[in-house]
């Protein structure tokens, strides 16, 4: 039985730890590597696998999954063939170089012929791979190589690194700097981009383009694109030139470019309430909005009854019961409604079906039922929320139906601290950005904070965490990360004795528009009538309170 009340608790935040690895030392001391990339073709932004080659003609490019960028190598494992793919690149003799690279698979290997090397299980979400090595005092060449393990499946790889001096010159002097950077196309979910080339003493071997601090592309020409955005978003741009020495030049000019809406409104806003029929006295959807203005309502919740299959609280069908009598009542009267997958309780589609293309298309079930504009993850618990390889399967699996849909807005909801995002929440905020999964909105829950009393204060401290995080992961400005936010707020009493009062949460309503976020919703409608003194219970507020009281004030949310 789901826990009735319970939507979210105190998450402990993980301390995330660290090793050194120990190499042997040469004879003589090693010379200083420069922090530059000297691989060509890291990223595998090309299209192709040259200079790399790979055993049994098994490895290839794909454009999902992918870390960074719009492409990414697999390698496609055989019960004979670890698919190992490999690049000779030129080195300095009695030299330290750092080899680095993400990866996804069962026992994957990164590492260099001869030398040292490191592996990571990781089947479902990419993990990144560091390792040292210092060169021979006559050696001029190094082979980097990544492969899988035989019979485990397939593995992928991206934006693999090899930070130190290219071979054969003792070159120092950096290109200059590239100059002219402009849009020359946009899309919904794409910018094209070109400049002035650089100019070096002995060449140019890689423009590398940033997208804020974050690098997204390694191109060899004076043009990019720029693939696997989200619509109606503002991204800036810049462009450093990189030689074959790993020298790298100063940032181009900066170029900030919008994308295009693509399908429906240029801006998504959404005052949503949860409304559950599984418990709680459900009340009439039709008078709800009647009394309140409301149009729209977030109902939960969608579960697993099994083999991957949808069903609401996993027990009632999509179709033909009250649920669709609610959504029907709902339409009818010029609402909407969104349906929440997950939760604190329950056999969660997230985390029980078998891969990101199964929960995919569980999700697409759902959203063929009902013609859906929105979905949400309310991504909880330790089953989905502090599981990577979950967190990860959920993001693809959103992105899929993204792809899929054009228009159709994709929400997660999470819960938080008193200052923004846990280590959870940070690393699916983090994960959503290396999958390119192109989340509309980043829903909070702040309650549960273990007994907090100043609940608009908190709210809104996590809140400006959240909007700091997402301008540091997707170099976004105050307003765009504004716009990707949303607040679920628990009216009336917390699980934890938190009060939230009418007058408070209009507060939080207040500096929801002022700053233009994108959602504004709250757990639940079934409670959203008063029972001063009664407590945590499924039907009431526990305070003294009009019916209907919070939805009217969350339905003055405009964004």
């Amino acid at each position: 039985m789901r826990n009735t009340l319970r939507r979210s608790r105190r998450r402990v935040l993980a301390l995330a730890g660290s090793a050194a690895l120990a190499l042997g030392g040469a004879i003589a001391l090693p010379g200083t590597a420069q922090a530059a990339n000297i691989l060509t073709n890291p990223g595998f932004e090309s299209g192709g696998l040259s200079p790399w080659s790979c055993s049994g003609n098994l490895g290839s490019i794909v454009s999902s999954p992918v870390h960074g960028g719009s492409k990414a190598l697999t390698g496609a494992v055989s019960d004979s063939d670890n698919a190992q793919c490999t690049q000779t690149v030129s080195v300095q003799p009695n030299t330290t170089y750092s080899l680095s690279g993400w990866v996804r698979g069962s026992y994957v290997y990164l590492g260099v012929d001869g030398g040292a090397s490191t592996w990571t299980t990781s089947p479902s979400a990419y993990s990144q791979l560091s390792v040292s090595f210092t060169t021979g005092a006559s050696q001029t060449t190094a082979n980097i190589y990544v492969h899988g393990w035989y019979a485990q499946g397939a593995y992928y790889a991206d934006d693999i690194s090899l930070d130190g001096p290219g071979g054969g010159s003792s070159d120092t002097q950096a290109p200059t700097a590239p100059s002219g950077l402009t849009s020359t196309a946009k899309t919904s979910s794409s910018v094209s981009l070109s400049w002035t080339g650089s100019t070096d003493n002995v060449g140019v071997t890689a423009y590398d383009v940033y997208s804020g601090s974050n690098q997204v592309l390694s191109v060899s020409g004076t043009s990019a694109t720029v693939s696997g955005l989200s619509p109606s978003t503002a991204y800036t741009f810049t462009v450093k030139a990189r030689d074959a020495a790993g020298n790298t030049s100063a940032a181009s000019n900066s170029v900030s470019v919008t994308t295009s809406a693509g399908s429906g409104s240029t801006t998504f806003t959404q005052a949503a309430p949860y409304l559950y029929e599984g418990w709680g006295d459900p009340p009439s959807p039709t008078t709800v909005m009647s009394s309140t203005g409301v149009k729209w309502f977030t109902m939960a919740f969608v579960l697993d009854s099994g083999g991957c299959t949808p069903a609401w609280d996993g027990s009632r069908s999509l179709t033909g019961g009250v649920d669709q009598t609610a959504i029907n009542q709902i339409r009818s009267a010029g609402g909407d409604i969104v349906p929440s997958f997950g939760g604190w309780q329950g056999s969660k589609l997230g985390a029980n079906c078998s891969s990101a293309s199964a929960l995919a298309g569980a999700m697409q079930k759902v959203i063929d039922a009902y013609g859906l504009k929105a979905i949400d993850m309310d991504i909880e618990n330790t089953d989905e929320f502090e599981n990577e390889a979950v967190q990860a399967k959920i993001l693809t699996a959103l992105k899929t139906v993204k792809a899929n849909n054009p228009g159709l807005k994709t929400i997660v909801t999470f819960g938080t601290s008193t200052t923004g995002p846990t280590y959870y929440g940070n690393r699916l905020i983090e994960q959503a950005q290396s999958l390119g999964a192109g989340i509309d909105v980043f829903t909070i829950m702040p309650f549960d904070f273990g007994g907090g009393s100043d609940m608009y204060g908190s709210t809104v401290n996590a809140a400006e965490g959240l909007k700091a995080k997402l301008k540091s992961t997707f170099g976004w400005d105050d307003a765009t990360a504004y716009a990707h936010i949303g607040i679920s707020g628990m009216n009336g009493l917390s699980d934890q004795q938190e009060t939230t009062t009418p007058a408070i949460w209009t507060q939080i309503r207040d500096w929801a528009n002022t700053h233009h976020i994108a959602r504004l919703a709250f757990w639940s409608v079934n409670r959203d009538r008063g029972c001063a003194g009664g407590g945590v219970v499924s039907n009431c507020s526990g305070i003294s309170q009009n019916t209907w009281q919070f939805t009217s004030i969350t339905a003055g949310f405009t964004g």
